[in-house]
């Protein structure tokens, strides 16, 4: 256990080395971006609007990379991600808001696409029809080599453009009362339909491809063999004796899947406008905001570093071989 931890703090730092110095070596940088928007506008000369910009957004390039990343440490350390150069306000507030809409539409989807797949899987190898297999295949074959946010793309133009039935951006109307009430409630549910659906449609099929290879290995067993001559129930034996066992290896994989998931987020939040960490990573980058940018790194590596720490042991606890390891 103490050497996972480790392993996993260890990923976590270097993970962390490895982002910074690649965002302080990004060409382009905040100064220079609004130095020159003072230039256009008050035809200021160049060094004046240079040090203006350093006044305004209180950062100073020249700084030494290697005190920048001490600062950066220590305020990781005290719980300081920084002050947004975008958005005039702390790191930490902006986090702290996005969070929560990444992890409903992400934990939603995933759920409801992991339980779809096992389902179905399940279904296709106990009746292991042709045809099944054929419609199982195909849809993989289609929409698991179509990006996401393509299917997003078409989604919001039968939905939102077209039938105009469901909104296309932002998590709620600015028509509603932000709060525990059943208005914004549903108003925020109809929000997150689309991210959600282009996030299911194009990871159901994985699931159900999984599923059914495994239940087909688990149907071989012969603990099934002897399940069905002793005249179980067939939903006994399709929940007890074929669900656990082949669900157990996917347990693993559903984990990791959501902080892959959450690293892959800034494009349908970008797409959808929806204000979760995706969204403001990529503002972020187009405004070259790095204490923004570390920021959201960060959570997205803590992230996928402690769902792949999950998995290890949700798949310890699920399987008692493992406990002793």
């Amino acid at each position: 256990m103490w050497k996972r931890l480790g392993m996993a703090l260890f990923t976590m730092v270097v993970s962390l080395i490895i982002v910074f110095i690649v965002i302080q070596s990004m060409p382009g940088d905040p100064v220079d971006i609004l130095a020159q928007e003072i230039v256009r506008a008050e035809a200021l000369p160049y060094d004046v609007a240079y040090q203006r910009a350093i006044a305004t957004l209180n950062y100073d390039p020249s700084q030494p990379l290697h005190e920048r990343f001490v600062e950066y440490v220590a305020g990781i350390v005290s719980g300081d991600l920084g002050y947004s150069l975008a958005y005039k306000k702390p790191v930490t507030e902006i986090v702290g808001g996005a969070l929560p809409w990444t992890m409903l539409i992400l934990s939603v989807s995933l759920l409801l696409s992991f339980t779809v797949g096992v389902l179905i899987g399940i279904y296709v190898a106990w009746k292991r029809k042709r045809a099944l297999n054929v419609a199982v295949t195909a849809y993989q074959s289609i929409f698991g080599s179509i990006p996401d946010y393509i299917v997003a793309y078409i989604l919001v133009f039968i939905f939102a453009v077209s039938l105009g039935i469901l909104p296309s951006k932002g998590a709620y109307s600015s028509s509603v009362t932000v709060g525990f009430n059943a208005p914004f409630i549903a108003d925020v549910i109809r929000h997150a339909i689309l991210p959600v659906m282009a996030y299911f449609i194009t990871t159901v099929a994985s699931w159900t491809v999984a599923m059914k290879a495994n239940s087909l290995t688990v149907l071989g067993e012969d603990y099934m063999t002897y399940a069905e001559v002793r005249g179980l129930h067939r939903r006994r034996i399709l929940v007890h004796y074929l669900g656990r066992n082949a669900m157990l290896p996917m347990v693993t994989s559903l984990a990791v899947s959501f902080g892959l998931m959450f690293g892959g987020s800034p494009l349908i939040e970008n797409l959808f406008l929806y204000p979760g960490v995706g969204y403001y990573l990529s503002i972020a980058i187009s405004r070259r905001d790095f204490p923004l940018m570390q920021g959201m790194f960060l959570i997205i590596i803590v992230m996928v570093v402690l769902s792949s720490l999950l998995a290890e042991f949700l798949y310890q606890i699920l399987n008692p071989r493992l406990r002793g390891a």
